[in-house]
């Protein structure tokens, strides 16, 4: 939930997501199908809200959650809807982008969306005021850190260790991405991309989504109780939708 790479390969992506959380909250469910409106999505259930921060839908679509948008933000005491069940909404529907840009935010806290639809790449991020949409390259390496954990100088410092693992890697493998999930940093404990607070705040989990032409597999790893999960999935082909770059 609070920090999230996305690393392109020849016939597909990896998307893999480090959550940290408080250790008063639940422990979450490992990912499994779930009926919804516009078809079946497979994802890990927050033990608290009943939503998530990463699904997989039988579509093909992948997206995943971070907590704040491009700054901090000072919390209000009281949401109309927690972010995870917010995602929920947005994914349940063909094209999440267009879900995104129709949804009601209002007294929603801040959050960012890293949406792969089909075979397009979005940043979508709610600032408690406004909407920004972004399309990304979808043929490019990147990082994304939690605005609500991270301050700029350790953003920078983050992208800096992950464009070294890119850069020293060359091609890389989804063992080679969870071990930068689970070693980078510089000895920050706090900071590092798998942190630890005063063993108050830290790192509960490690989720991947791994898309191989049309399979997938869901990678889950519980730091807490040190399990480990793992669905597999082939999508049947898409239709592609109309899309006009801005």
């Amino acid at each position: 939930m609070c920090t999230v790479t996305y690393i392109p390969h020849k016939d597909g992506f990896y998307l893999t997501s480090n959550r940290d959380e408080k250790k008063i909250r639940l422990k979450a469910e490992e990912p499994k199908w779930y009926p919804f409106a516009s078809g079946q999505i497979m994802f890990p259930k927050d033990g608290n809200a009943g939503g998530t921060w990463m699904a997989l839908h039988e579509n093909g679509n992948a997206m995943v959650l971070l907590n704040g948008g491009f700054i901090n933000h000072v919390p209000a005491l009281v949401y109309r809807k927690s972010r995870g069940l917010v995602f929920l909404d947005v994914f349940d529907h063909p094209q999440p982008v267009a879900a995104f840009e129709q949804i009601n935010l209002h007294k929603v806290e801040p959050f960012t969306l890293v949406i792969r639809q089909q075979q397009y790449l979005f940043e979508a991020v709610w600032d408690g005021d406004e909407k920004t949409l972004t399309e990304c390259d979808v043929l490019q390496p990147r990082i994304w850190s939690s605005a609500t954990l991270y301050d700029a100088d350790v953003v920078k410092r983050r992208k800096e260790w992950f464009e070294a693992f890119i850069k020293n890697n060359g091609t890389v493998n989804n063992t080679h991405i969870l071990n930068f999930h689970h070693f980078a940093g510089d000895g920050d404990r706090s900071n590092d991309v798998l942190m630890n607070r005063n063993n108050e705040l830290f790192t509960v989990s490690i989720s991947q989504l791994e898309r191989s032409g049309n399979d997938s597999a869901f990678h889950y790893f519980d730091l807490q109780s040190n399990q480990t999960a793992k669905q597999l999935f082939t999508h049947q082909p898409q239709p592609d939708f109309i899309h006009e770059a801005e």
